[in-house]
């Protein structure tokens, strides 16, 4: 069955085309004969009972760079009507734009669906709903307070500080085991964000990787290794990361096997979770996850065809 399916993506214009996640999906519903559209989430309005958006109908996708799409003329369509379903994948920062977009999305429930679920993307932000695992964790504090990170940090050493609702790895900092700076960048933290921090220990095994898993309706569809760039201890492929071929150790396959029927029941049907040194998980990535060219290069398997699998079949069930 011929689907129509809405991408809520950054512009097709600038996108990546050779690792790009939305794009690999968008490819892959074009095989399968689904009608696709795009637009920004910006343009995304509610009017009455109705969600709409400015958007454009791709008649073509294609990885040739540089002339990777064809697309009509923006025009107002009617997200309740004119789409069965909706791939919410613009990127973070999770914000209030980005809670807003997802809560007029949720309008939708019963007409169109929605992937990830906007309610429980709202309910899961990525260094939050980690917590619901936290005995996978590294020990992990949540604060605002100078006194409680010096603790923190006087305990364990060199530690790591993270934004909470953070991404692609900007603005994680390593604070020595000696403190220094700790209080100015502290300082600096509490200025710009108004939210508590994450604060780890240092994790030394993150020069051996940090192990992206995608799971699909919460079965794992593959994985690779990440490895820090020269002088770097983030692992993010943007920020000068490179990718391996990699399996599951047995303690990942327990943290998947813990959380696959909760990405299920949630309806986070395209979920990618964070591993360093094969057993200390630290995000699950559900608003915008990527690698699954890299996963399907070094497996040669079909990620966003499971995707469209089990996409295919909850709109069949709606």
């Amino acid at each position: 069955m011929s689907l129509r399916v809405a991408v809520q993506m950054d512009p097709l214009e600038s996108i990546n085309i050779a690792g790009d996640s939305s794009f690999a999906l968008m490819l892959a519903a074009q095989e399968r004969g689904h009608e696709l559209w795009e637009y920004h989430v910006k343009t995304l309005s509610w009017e009455g009972d109705k969600v709409c958006a400015w958007a454009r109908r791709v008649t073509r996708v294609e990885r040739k760079q540089g002339d990777h799409f064809t697309a009509g003329e923006l025009r107002k369509i009617d997200l309740g009507e004119d789409i069965d379903v909706i791939l919410m994948r613009q990127d973070p920062p999770f914000d209030l734009g980005y809670i807003s977009a997802a809560l007029i999305l949720d309008r939708l429930k019963g007409k169109t669906l929605v992937s990830n679920d906007p309610r429980e993307v709202i309910n899961a932000p990525e260094k939050m709903y980690v917590l619901d695992y936290a005995r996978f964790m590294p020990p992990t504090l949540i604060t605002r307070v100078l006194d409680d990170v010096r603790a923190f940090q006087k305990e364990h050493g060199a530690v790591v500080v993270k934004p909470l609702h953070g991404n692609g790895g900007k603005a994680i900092f390593k604070i020595d085991a000696e403190g220094t700076n700790i209080s100015a960048l502290f300082e600096v933290f509490n200025q710009t964000w108004p939210e508590p921090h994450m604060v780890q220990p240092f994790l030394p095994s993150v020069s051996e990787g940090d192990k992206r898993i995608v799971l699909v309706d919460g079965v794992v569809a593959g994985a690779i290794n990440r490895k820090p760039g020269e002088g770097e201890f983030r692992s993010n492929l943007a920020q000068g990361g490179s990718a391996e071929a990699t399996g599951l150790t047995d303690r990942e396959q327990e943290i998947c096997d813990a959380m696959g029927p909760d990405l299920k029941r949630r309806g986070l049907t395209f979920v990618g979770i964070d591993v360093i040194g094969g057993e200390w998980l630290t995000e699950i990535n559900v608003t915008s996850p990527t690698g699954i060219v890299a996963i399907d290069k070094f497996n040669n398997t079909d990620t966003a065809g499971m995707i469209w699998d089990a996409l295919e079949a909850r709109h069949a069930a709606m």
